[in-house]
């Protein structure tokens, strides 16, 4: 998986600025997705300057579990606790299921690669700066990170 340009929320220049993801959308379908399956989204959160991703709390499936989508690609993935630096990943396939017509949904085989140069190929100055600082271990390190 080449990680794309921008994805770790840092860029070097205006003109190399990344996308933006939908979050109207992305809300709709938290709240949609989590009432047809008997569930209820509890916290909504906007990406914050320290952290390049939304974060869904949601009550589903007999559990308290959340969402978790890049704030700039269509990456979107599940965690069972998030506290600033530390992320728990866990599948969830009936959700993987509803999101991936939406995002790409990312299992924890994925967010558990190892960081190599291949996965940087396309990373800016300035995310490369972060990535020398913050030293990451695994691809989702740089997709779900607190760096500020």
């Amino acid at each position: 998986m080449k990680l794309p340009n921008g994805v770790s929320g840092f860029y070097d220049f205006e003109g190399n600025k990344p996308p933006r993801i939908d979050g109207k959308q992305f809300k709709q379908l938290c709240y949609q997705i989590a009432a047809s399956n008997g569930g209820r989204v509890i916290e909504f959160n906007l990406p914050q300057a320290s952290a390049n991703f939304y974060t869904v709390q949601v009550k589903m499936f007999d559990g308290v579990f959340y969402l978790l989508l890049n704030e700039h690609y269509p990456y979107l993935a599940f965690a069972a606790a998030v506290e600033s630096g530390d992320i728990q990943f866990v599948d969830i396939p009936a959700l993987a299921e509803k999101f991936s017509p939406y995002y790409h949904v990312l299992d924890t085989i994925e967010l558990s690669i190892p960081i190599e140069d291949k996965h940087k190929s396309e990373l800016n100055r300035a995310e490369l700066v972060q990535i020398s600082y913050w030293k990451p271990k695994k691809v989702c390190q740089i997709l779900f990170n607190f760096w500020d």
